[in-house]
């Protein structure tokens, strides 16, 4: 868990809210650029310039995102790789499809995460300052499987986030708490 705390700190970005561990990437055959062009050629659909921009900017770093940051991110009307918006929001959704992104909603918007290539995973969310924490635990999936097993319940996959106050967002609570004492 100390492996965790430090690679959490070193990961954190001043403009994003989010924090992400760095979570080692798995092998995979595919790369996500062509995972993303196999799910599209298999639905009909073409892979366009716009759509290879994003799939190279999603995965460009592996950090937990909502559409708006994203948008952010990416080039201006007018710019050259300029993707509308409502491009975002579509390929995004074509990318949970595809199984290369998780989303979950916290406060009421949705997140994504690295699925494709990358281990299984949960989460930790501070409710204060909105920090997201990755965590591995084989003991959780231990306990995941067992309780399956005795349901006959065959798991095809789990999301989990607990939510909380960090480590940090309660030290500064008690700091407050004993300066209202005085």
């Amino acid at each position: 868990m100390a492996e965790l705390s430090e690679s959490t700190s070193e990961t954190a970005k001043s403009s994003s809210e989010t924090v992400a561990t760095k979570v080692q990437p798995l092998e995979t055959a595919l790369s996500p650029q062509e995972r993303f062009s196999e799910y599209l050629q298999s639905r009909g659909l073409r892979q366009t310039s716009q759509r290879k921009f994003l799939i190279e900017q999603v995965f460009s770093q592996h950090e937990h995102f909502d559409a708006e940051e994203l948008i952010e991110r990416l080039p201006r009307r007018g710019e050259d790789n300029y993707v509308s918006t409502a491009t975002v929001y579509r390929t995004l959704r074509e990318c949970v499809d595809a199984g290369l992104l998780n989303s979950f909603q916290l406060d009421g918007r949705t997140v994504y995460d690295h699925d494709y290539g990358y281990p299984e995973h949960d989460h930790l969310y501070c409710t204060r300052c909105r920090k997201l924490l990755e965590f591995q635990s084989d003991e959780l999936v231990a306990i995941r499987d067992q309780m399956a097993a005795l349901h006959g319940f065959r798991v095809e996959s789990h999301k989990m986030i607990i939510n909380g106050v960090c480590r940090e967002c309660s030290r500064r609570r008690r700091k407050k708490r004993k300066q209202d004492l005085v």
